[in-house]
């Protein structure tokens, strides 16, 4: 067994409580303190992976440099400790399933009967140990997805109890998140769900080591020891999680709470050193104190959950504290645009983000969305299929293509300026077959993708089976549209831009999966600082 550390996060009373963050957190205040730390998340849906799932069902999907399509909240590992995940960062447990059945198939159980234990909970170990067997991480977090108690997790929970006790005390520890209601007819917070869901984690056969209590309010000493004493935890092992302004005060609120000192003294490590979060305190100082603001469209075909966008909102989050700035962001239906209100959507607004999304739903609002934004010249920006909008509205109203469309939409479109991929086209599995992953960019120099980047070189990341069709990139480049970004293996157009327009790019890849606090993305740091002077050009 390696050296590696783990930390097992699991959660009760309700989902939604936040484990991701306090995963998130956690790592930051460990990687502060000179630690190398990685997090991954075990889902318990039988879906393979979230890739194919609705936007409302689960928010975004987000994707790696690997090709892995993943649960969001690998979005706030990589924004919180700015480093990459993998595949092997989230684990289903229809992944669990499919590689155990595999491995039936090919006659690897030598005719034994297969069974969850110790199949599957074998299995789900194997997947907890690959990261610390790396011997890349002096610690790996585990986020336990739902809640004790589910039966999806009950398998999860059976291979954390055998974890435990293959690890050792000074190498493993479970940290759970429960809620501490706040009942204003009692006027008091109320502990008694805490105490069931820990007794579910206690019949199960695992001790919590260290307890996260969210609450609206704060938990006193009488509070603190309650729990102590029937949750089975030393009483500084009861963390308090207040409702927070921001996701990024938890690491500030996890710190003054010693979260970080009271897990190293579980595993018996010195932490003497305080961490060095100076970079993290001047982000949410410029976050919390911006000098100006703007407000930006963002134009949607999923707008009713937000985590269908999350990555897009932490991006311009980022973004605003760079340009000490506050971003506003006005969430707009593209089913609720129409030819004859886009000025009243839309004339107030300093920039308009055209979102990614997939199907015919909603498109004709995102193309009257891109022409009143070329028009106007107000700052532009077009993420995967709101590229491949600006693309198809340019052939409509500029090259007076007036019939062309993406063959997503419409297989039989006499101008298909949008097209599906060659290697695509007898795909008909729907899960895990796009153009996924990292791939490099070429930028053209003297562009505004590399006034952006200040490069020529560049990598990001893709999901998507359409593409610009090349045929029609001569007709575009002489009416001014520009491919100005390039795949260099296989000539796919990967950036666009106008050349008489003052800000406006679109792009197939996803840039908003690689911006974070420390790296905020230099194309949404550019869009909001062409915002901000839009803003000033008007008043």
């Amino acid at each position: 067994m390696s050296k590696t550390k783990y930390i097992f996060v699991t959660g009760g009373v309700t989902s939604s409580l936040g484990k991701g963050i306090i995963s998130a957190s956690l790592g930051k205040l460990l990687q502060a303190r000179g630690l190398s730390v990685t997090i991954q998340k075990f889902d318990p849906y039988i879906n393979v992976d979230p890739g194919t799932l609705n936007p409302y069902e689960h928010g975004e999907c987000y994707v790696t440099d690997d090709g892995a399509e993943t649960d969001l909240d690998l979005g706030h590992y990589e924004r919180f400790l700015n480093i990459p995940t993998s595949q092997n960062n989230n684990v289903t447990t229809g992944k669990i399933y499919y590689n155990v059945i595999q491995k039936e198939r090919a006659g690897e159980f030598l005719g034994k009967t297969v069974q969850v234990i110790p199949h599957i909970t074998d299995e789900i170990k194997n997947n907890i140990y690959k990261l610390g067997d790396t011997g890349k991480f002096d610690i790996v977090i585990t986020e336990i997805g739902g809640c004790v108690g589910d039966i999806e997790s009950l398998p999860f929970i059976e291979a954390v109890r055998q974890a435990k006790l293959e690890l050792g005390p000074t190498n493993c520890i479970t940290l759970h998140l429960t809620l501490v209601p706040y009942l204003k007819t009692a006027g008091e917070l109320k502990t008694k769900p805490t105490q069931h869901s820990v007794k579910e984690l206690l019949e199960a056969g695992v001790q919590p080591d260290i307890l996260v209590c969210r609450s609206e309010y704060h938990l006193d000493a009488d509070i603190r020891k309650k729990l102590a004493l029937f949750c089975n935890v030393p009483v500084n092992c009861v963390i308090e999680s207040i409702d927070a302004e921001s996701i990024y005060d938890v690491p500030i609120l996890m710190r003054k709470e010693k979260l970080d000192e009271r897990v190293l003294s579980r595993f018996k490590m010195s932490y003497k050193k305080e961490p060095k979060i100076d970079q993290w305190k001047e982000f949410l100082g410029r976050l919390k104190n911006p000098t100006s603001e703007v407000r930006i469209g963002l134009v949607g075909k999923y707008v009713e959950l937000k985590d269908s966008y999350k990555s897009i909102v932490e991006a311009f989050t980022h973004a605003g504290a760079n340009n000490e700035t506050k971003v506003k962001l006005e969430w707009i239906h593209s089913e609720d645009v129409q030819e004859d209100n886009t000025e009243k959507l839309f004339g107030h607004l300093d920039g308009i983000l055209v979102a990614p999304g997939f199907g015919e739903r909603g498109i004709e609002g995102k193309i009257s969305t891109v022409q009143y934004a070329r028009e106007n010249e107000i700052p532009f920006f077009g993420i995967c299929l709101g590229m491949q909008m600006a693309v198809i509205e340019f052939a409509r109203n500029v090259l007076k293509l007036k019939k062309a469309n993406s063959s997503e939409m419409n297989p039989k479109t006499k101008h298909p300026v949008i097209n599906l991929m060659e290697e695509q086209k007898n795909i008909t599995d729907k899960g895990g077959t796009m153009r996924l992953g990292a791939y490099s960019c070429q930028i053209k120099k003297g562009s505004k993708a590399y006034n952006v980047y200040g490069q020529s070189k560049i990598s990001e990341r893709h999901r998507h089976r359409y593409e610009f069709n090349s045929e029609y990139l001569e007709a575009y480049e002489q009416a001014g549209m520009i491919a100005s970004g390039i795949n260099p293996e296989n000539n796919l157009v990967e950036m666009i831009e106008l050349t008489d327009h003052p800000w406006f790019i679109g792009t197939q890849f996803h840039p908003e999966l690689k911006s974070t606090v420390i790296n905020p993305h230099p194309l949404f740091v550019k869009f909001v600082r062409a915002a901000m002077n839009y803003r000033s050009s008007k008043s």
